[in-house]
């Protein structure tokens, strides 16, 4: 089974990722349940603007959308900004917006069939927020989302210091990651064996 993190971090490699850092927690916790585990870090490709898979020259997108679909399980990580997703995460959804009307071989949405996540990464509160926005999109382009199919980080209310910075906290947050890991595995495995069928015309 093989796995795609998308960091939508704001930073550029190799400029140290908070976010990439919880979620490597959970791929650690994937692979030792068997999982091959890629990542993208988004920032780092030229993702062009729009809702089409393939937005012409020069677009990366395309070859991220492959990673998505030669996955099982996506997990989209992303810090807080705002009190929203990144900037990086939300183009990032906004690209999956064209998975809404592709289909498979036998009809069904290519998304169908996979199992999503979210890791979320802060130094405000918002993360809840941040999950229900991500999982709605993701639940909406076709992914199945396992129950408590994420992990989270913050010390709000109000501004503190970054996950890199402060150990209090990520017991829970390691804790939340790899019962992350194995629902997104078990639910994975559970689709494989009996999946979805095309949405009735």
């Amino acid at each position: 089974m093989r796995a795609l993190i998308i960091n939508c971090t704001l930073k550029p490699a190799p400029e140290p990722s908070n976010t990439e850092a919880l979620a490597q927690v959970v791929a650690e916790a994937l692979e030792k349940l068997g999982v091959t585990v890629d990542w993208v870090r988004a920032v780092d490709h030229d993702i062009k603007p729009g809702v089409e898979s393939d937005m012409g020259p020069g677009d990366d997108w395309p070859a991220i959308r492959a990673k998505i679909l030669a996955a099982r399980i996506l997990i989209v990580a992303t810090p807080t900004w705002v009190g929203r997703p990144s900037s990086v995460a939300q183009r990032v959804i906004e690209r999956m917006d064209a998975m809404l009307s592709e289909t498979d071989d036998d009809g069904r949405p290519v998304a169908y069939n996979r199992v999503a996540g979210v890791v979320n990464t802060g130094n405000e509160d918002g993360a809840h927020h941040v999950i229900s926005e991500i999982s709605g999109a993701l639940m909406d382009i076709g992914f199945t989302i396992p129950g408590q199919a994420w992990t989270y980080w913050h010390l709000g209310p109000g501004a503190g210091p970054d996950y890199l910075d402060d150990q209090r906290g990520h017991d829970w947050a390691a804790k939340t990651g790899r019962a992350m890991a194995k629902n997104l595995v078990t639910v994975a495995q559970a689709l494989a064996a009996t999946p979805l069928q095309a949405p009735p015309e």
